[in-house]
């Protein structure tokens, strides 16, 4: 019994570390995956070095998209695209109208 009580603290400071740390960061992953694969043709984003742009094409082999923005057309990985800064340009477009 006293073997328990003394892994007790560790095992609470596991669990807070993963309800508070670990649990968040999986959602976020998740979120951010979905937001790459429902990407499409016309998309207004912004990449997360800051460049804003619209999507014309997809490419699923090597899971990349081009990006037309004022200077010319940019290929870019998915993964580079803001989640939180695209649906904010997004939201304030359709606020707009």
């Amino acid at each position: 019994m006293e073997g328990l009580g003394s892994f007790l603290p560790f095992i609470a400071i596991f669990a807070v570390m993963y309800f508070f740390m670990i649990a968040p960061q999986m959602k976020r992953a998740k979120q951010e995956k979905k937001f790459a694969s429902e990407l499409k043709r016309g998309d207004r984003v912004i990449t997360k070095s800051g460049m804003h742009g619209k999507v014309v094409d997809l490419n699923d082999k090597d899971n990349s998209c081009v990006i037309e923005t004022l200077a010319g057309k940019i290929k870019f990985d998915r993964s580079a695209i803001s989640m939180e800064m695209s649906k904010k340009l997004n939201t304030t477009a359709v606020a707009k109208k």
